[in-house]
């Protein structure tokens, strides 16, 4: 088994890097003061190439896949989180498409992603609807040669700035998932807007909003997939990004510990650096090995999307780097910002953003809880045996 990134992953891990570190790090703390979607970051990725690293070459990407995302999203994150979600936007809103997409749509949307001339972001999450996929309320009913779709979206990622959205609704209600279909809905679709901006924590320059139906009219060759049968669709989707969710959390965790590491070579107490306190530096080598086995799930995760694994039997292994790396993303910011004490704290370092920031990694795209729901059921269904 080869652990090592081949010749053209080393090469965008160092591309990415150099991104991450002269353009991406000194904006950081100004895109999450001002909240405003950073487009001159946004420029810099798709001249770099950055935007098309998890598309296929076909379709005007890289063909890197989700191995080469989720690299470029661990060495954006070590800076800023809302970086690494820009790059991760371009395959949340797009999956579904490579997946269930016909020709048409493909050629279409994926190009467009690939090289920035679209952005696109995905809709599954309603005021009463997260975990509970099948409980979405959001309908569409077919009238014609057009759907018409009614019903509320909420915590929408990248909602301010989309072209197009991957959108999750109800066609056959009462019968749960069963019931669900999926469209592609452009932001200039007759009853269709975008709503309120929401008020986070961090995270702050991808904006979320909420999406409003009101008899939107949506053609029907917008419909991915078959009718009915969108939830596989929206399992795959989420599937395939989880490991990328994963990259974002070891990509903070490994952040907090640099800049820790750093402080604690730096800073003097009862006469000796603070690196050299036993107190200290456990803490450190205790999340360096958590970081080494977050990677190891990560990108175990991300080669098996690539390979074309992305159903029921390998669900449990994107949970399990998606929850273990992203709780650590967590402990990492809370212990490197006790390491720092006070100056940890203070607004005037990063570490306190980075602590905002980790604290959406356990809540979006599948809870911690309903990853272990995922991993409990593979052990009760003989996916996991051991």
């Amino acid at each position: 088994m080869d652990f090592e990134f081949n010749a053209e992953q080393k090469a965008l891990q160092q591309l990415a890097r150099q991104v991450a570190k002269e353009k991406v790090a000194p904006r950081a703390a100004e895109m999450d003061e001002t909240g405003e979607y950073p487009e001159d970051i946004f420029a810099v990725f798709r001249d770099t190439g950055l935007l098309g690293v998890g598309l296929p070459e076909e379709y005007e990407g890289s063909g890197l896949g989700i191995t080469g995302l989720a690299i470029a999203v661990e060495e954006t994150a070590k800076y800023c989180n809302s970086s690494a979600l820009m790059l991760l936007l371009t395959r949340l809103g797009t999956s579904a498409i490579l997946f269930g997409g016909t020709d048409a749509q493909k050629k279409h949307y994926l190009p467009a992603v690939a090289t920035g001339r679209m952005r696109s972001a995905f809709a599954l999450t309603e005021p009463g609807a997260g975990s509970d996929s099948g409980n979405i309320s959001t309908s569409a009913r077919r009238d014609g040669k057009h759907y018409v779709l009614n019903g509320t979206k909420q915590w929408i990622s990248g909602a301010t700035v989309a072209d197009f959205f991957i959108v999750a609704v109800k066609t056959t209600p009462g019968i749960g998932n069963k019931g669900m279909s999926v469209f592609i809905v452009e932001k200039d679709t007759p009853g269709f807007r975008v709503g309120a901006h929401n008020k986070k924590m961090g995270v702050k320059g991808v904006p979320t909003a909420e999406l409003i139906f009101e008899d939107a009219r949506v053609p029907a060759e917008n419909l991915l997939g078959r009718e009915n049968e969108g939830f596989k669709l929206v399992m795959a989707n989420l599937n395939s990004l989880r490991p990328v969710v994963a990259a974002r959390g070891l990509g903070t965790a490994e952040g907090c510990v640099a800049y820790a590491l750093q402080y604690a070579r730096e800073r003097e107490t009862f006469g000796k650096k603070l690196i050299e306190h036993q107190a200290i530096n456990f803490m450190l080598a205790e999340l360096a090995m958590q970081i080494e086995a977050a990677r190891l799930l990560t990108y175990q995760a991300a080669k098996m999307v690539d390979d074309g694994k992305v159903g029921k039997q390998a669900a449990p292994y994107f949970s399990m780097a998606k929850a273990f790396a992203s709780e650590l993303a967590n402990r990492a910011a809370y212990d490197c910002m006790q390491i720092m004490g006070s100056y940890g704290y203070s607004t005037e370092y990063p570490m306190e953003r980075y602590f905002r920031d980790a604290r959406q990694l356990t809540i979006v795209e599948g809870t911690s809880q309903i990853q272990r729901v995922i991993i409990a059921n593979a052990l009760i269904d003989g996916d996991l045996k051991y």
